[in-house]
């Protein structure tokens, strides 16, 4: 049925209709971009053509020599650091074990502890990874 502008008139039924088929595309479209296959057991992410979904964000982080620091590595201080909020300061060639890379907070992509100090954030650019 033709109305006075020449466009046709949809009924009230098929007008749902048609907004539920173009619904019901955009939906699927969003969620075969979206497929991730998730472990049960441990809640492991990844996506379905293999790769890793929480690695693909991670930025490469490097010490003051430009070699790529990991999770778990040992690391040794360059250069005096004051802490604020003591009057200790850390000392060049501290040697920190087990270092934990975070995303960067205010420049400080480095959680680890420091004997006599604690937990504490420390920046790539103040480090240098100990060859073992």
């Amino acid at each position: 049925m033709v109305n006075y502008r020449g466009y046709y008139k949809l009924s009230e039924v098929e007008k749902w209709k048609l907004h539920y088929q173009i619904a019901l595309n955009v939906i699927q479209n969003t969620l075969m971009k979206m497929v991730y296959h998730i472990c049960p057991m441990c809640n492991y992410e990844w996506t379905a053509n293999g790769e890793e979904s929480g690695d693909a964000d991670k930025a490469i982080i490097k010490d003051v020599n430009g070699v790529e620091l990991k999770d778990g590595d040992t690391v040794t201080v360059v250069k005096d650091l004051k802490v604020k909020g003591s009057s200790n300061s850390i000392k060049q060639g501290t040697k920190v074990k087990g270092i934990r890379l975070v995303d960067p907070e205010d420049g400080h992509d480095i959680d680890c502890k420091i004997p006599g100090f604690g937990q504490i954030g420390l920046k790539s650019s103040v480090v240098k990874k100990v060859s073992k």
